[in-house]
């Protein structure tokens, strides 16, 4: 199989780590190669020393781009877990990318602010940090992504299941034989988005 890139978005706390993880482990038990790109993770190692300016948030976003780049193009399926709130980065690193399937993690702040167990939303509205996203900086929803899912609503086997069916429907994986607990109606919303895309007819 080909390589590509699976990249999650969406605001802090909106389940994009834990769903690259657990789409991580159903892949390699297909047998596919998987490098997962945690924004957290980057920051510590390839983008050490960047603040949060739009600048350095840019730059950062471009820094997983291209490695998710170098990754998809020798058949590894890349996974990259970053807020990437501008549209316009993650629309350069489509471009860049080519094989890229955008996963917007939808989540209302309620629910956000209640799973953050560090405080940041709640010391951002108090103004102790500044430039947070979805507080006092602006993040910006895909207008076409491949996937989307709602973490509020949706169990972590439903969302990832979601997905999983997508690449399959894209042929980006091998099919699995069956899928449980999935319905016709889901199937079929997953193949009108595809459909309005233009990846299946």
């Amino acid at each position: 199989m080909k390589g590509f890139t699976l990249w999650f978005t969406g605001l802090s706390g909106s389940g994009k780590s834990t769903l690259a993880q657990r789409v991580e482990e159903m892949l390699l038990e297909r047998g596919m190669k998987v490098e997962v790109l945690d924004g957290d993770v980057v920051r510590t190692n390839l983008s050490k020393g960047l603040g949060f300016s739009k600048e350095d948030r840019d730059i950062n976003i471009r820094r997983i781009g291209f490695v998710c780049n170098l990754l998809s193009r020798n058949d590894v399926v890349a996974i990259a877990a970053a807020i990437s709130p501008y549209k316009a980065i993650r629309n350069e690193n489509r471009a860049l990318i080519g094989r890229f399937v955008e996963v917007f993690c939808q989540c209302d702040l309620d629910t956000l602010e209640r799973r953050d167990v560090k405080g940041l939303y709640k010391k951002a509205r108090a103004g102790e940090i500044k430039g947070f996203t979805g507080v006092d900086d602006p993040y910006e929803s895909p207008d076409k992504p491949e996937v989307q899912v709602n973490t509020a609503k949706e169990s972590l086997e439903e969302s990832t299941e979601k997905i999983i069916r997508t690449l399959e429907l894209m042929g980006y994986i091998p099919a699995a034989e069956a899928h449980s607990d999935y319905s016709a109606e889901e199937e079929e919303t997953i193949k009108g988005r595809l459909r309005d895309l233009g990846y299946i007819s």
